[in-house]
């Protein structure tokens, strides 16, 4: 049953509104004893020429349904409380039918490619790559779940200017079996070597640019080498993904589209867009505006010019209903060009380009970069997180079976969930000893509170009961969490429109809460009458919990 859904249907048999506006008004009464749901008469004042008081009380006359054990004015809204004992045995049943499946909806369908993570070739993951990965990773997930089919790219860094500078840094500085060694490592190095001398002397800059002049042209060794950088490359990020539990189903980068360039520049001009700017190629964006560059001055190409051959390249290739960029907020500018450009030449389906942006994760207040080393790499990050994660276990634990698989699905799920539950736009601190808690507002009490419910029914077993179905639970304890769990669909919904996994992570802390306080308040395992309705609750808990977190592209454990 859809309480939600209802009085919307309740608030439209008395009002003259679009249902998807009713829809949107509905709130959660902050007092719980006003009711589980309000409608604000605030927006019908002014057509009504009413005061929102009297509407309330006009709208909720008469209203009646075997849902809602009262539905009453409060001032200027109309408060719906459910009955109790009805949702509980509703949700419960309907989470046990459908189990993972529980939460899909069909709202909408189609191809939707997801550009994400696409980290630089020749330099380590750092924590700056984090955000994107798992963002992008979540809202995959989330739009499969509500009927569309995301295909996840992973747009590498392995084309531009950078690269003119790697290899005139390795000619200068580097060696084969130093690389062979430690390649990351050692490329990086020379990167950032590359750019402390370039400070001292510009020239190197010159010598970066034509290096990539010569890459650009087919020069053997520039090639050579750099296709030498990508394959070291591509092993060590594919290691990193399988610790992220992330896998991607297109790898083309930017070097892809090399060749895929003057066609779209050739189409720029024949539709009369593209004219000199100060020796540049270039086309306008409007009165007042900068014009988006398409070719610089000295005859390169620039970000925009592959990301246009790659966004017609995709919708060929696709079809996409939408298009979906996971890049940081100071990308944007970018997008509003690309978006743009593409309108100007008569492609409607810019329209469903969305640029997902998200903010920085800093340490110690400072933002990470990687061209001065100040970096933090996330697969030592990733390493830690495990390593503190197994040193909790074993207080708590010592004879967990799986000890060392359950460390690493609690610590790097940790890394994870931190970074979601964040609100996407929001810049956050990092500090690993906070993340892997397993107390307070963290992944491994999430994960803590699943293995509770687990145990409850491992226990519930072992005594000879079995989860029944949930007829006459009514307390408030158990009501909080039923409230919660019927909620599940319309926070995916809510997640999926917004591209906004942190709505399914406070979701999932907010459920464990109601859990943990069910569980202290309410002796589960008594043996009476009504045992395998509260083993109903926990089992539709769990399902639900492991859900969320698997939305997020975190592992629940069944034990820890």
């Amino acid at each position: 049953m859809d309480f939600k859904e209802k009085v919307v249907e309740l608030i439209l048999s008395k009002v003259d509104l679009p249902k998807e506006q009713v829809m949107g008004l509905i709130e959660r009464p902050k007092n719980p004893k006003l009711g589980d749901y309000a409608f604000p008469c605030f927006v019908l004042a002014k057509s009504l020429h009413k005061n929102p008081v009297e509407i309330a009380a006009e709208v909720s006359e008469g209203l009646a349904s075997p849902e809602f054990a009262k539905i009453t004015a409060v001032g200027p809204y109309v408060n719906f409380a459910i009955d109790h004992q009805q949702l509980i045995t509703d949700t419960l049943k309907t989470v046990l039918e459908k189990q993972q499946t529980y939460g899909e909806q069909q709202l909408g369908q189609g191809n939707v490619p997801i550009d994400m993570s696409s980290p630089n070739i020749a330099k380590p993951m750092s924590m700056g790559h984090l955000r994107s990965t798992v963002i992008g990773n979540s809202i995959a997930k989330i739009m499969k779940k509500v009927g569309y089919n995301p295909i996840k790219i992973n747009y590498l860094g392995d084309y531009g200017t950078q690269f003119g500078k790697l290899i005139a840094a390795y000619k200068r500085w580097g060696s084969e079996e130093d690389v062979k060694k430690d390649p990351i490592m050692n490329l990086f190095h020379y990167y950032v070597r590359f750019h402390e001398e370039a400070e001292k002397d510009p020239a190197l800059d010159d010598e970066g640019r034509e290096w990539f002049k010569k890459l650009e042209d087919g020069d053997p060794e520039a090639v050579k080498l750099w296709q030498w950088f990508r394959e070291v490359s591509l092993a060590d990020f594919n290691r990193i993904y399988k610790e992220l539990g992330v896998t991607f189903d297109s790898y083309n980068g930017e070097a892809f589209f090399n060749d895929k360039m003057q066609p779209v520049i050739d189409e720029l001009k024949e539709k009369g867009l593209l004219h000199e700017s100060r020796g540049a190629q270039v086309v306008d964006m409007g009165e007042g505006e900068n014009p988006a560059i398409i070719v610089k001055s000295d005859g390169t190409s620039i970000y925009l010019t592959r990301d246009l051959a790659a966004a017609e390249w995709r919708m060929k290739e696709y079809g996409f209903v939408k298009m979906l960029y996971v890049v940081g907020g100071e990308q944007a500018q970018h997008f509003v060009e690309l978006k743009t450009v593409l309108k100007k030449m008569g492609y409607d389906w810019a329209d469903e380009i969305h640029h997902i942006p998200f903010g920085l994760i800093t340490q110690g207040g400072k933002k990470l970069s990687t061209r001065k080393g100040n970096v933090v790499f996330l697969d030592q990050v990733l390493k830690d997180a495990v390593s503190l994660a197994k040193e909790q276990i074993q207080a708590k634990n010592p004879n967990l079976e799986d000890q060392d698989q359950v460390a690493h699905d609690v610590g790097v799920g940790a890394v994870i969930f931190h970074d979601l539950k964040n609100d996407r736009l929001d810049n956050f601190d990092f500090d690993l000893e906070e993340v892997v808690r397993f107390e307070g507002d963290t992944g491994p009490y999430v994960q803590y509170t699943n293995a509770r419910a687990q145990s409850i029914l491992r226990k519930a077993k072992a005594m000879g009961k079995e989860v029944g179905t949930a007829r006459s639970l009514d307390d408030d304890w158990a009501f909080a969490v039923a409230k919660d769990l019927a909620d599940f669909p319309d926070t995916i919904k809510k997640a999926s429109e917004k591209f906004e996994p942190s709505i399914i992570a406070k979701y999932a802390l907010n459920l464990a809460k109601k859990f943990n306080k069910y569980y202290a308040n309410v002796k589960i395992l008594t043996d009476d009458d009504q045992i395998s309705e509260r083993l109903a609750l926990v089992e539709a808990t769990s399902i639900v919990l492991t859900n969320a977190l698997g939305l997020l592209g975190v592992n629940a454990p069944k034990e820890m």
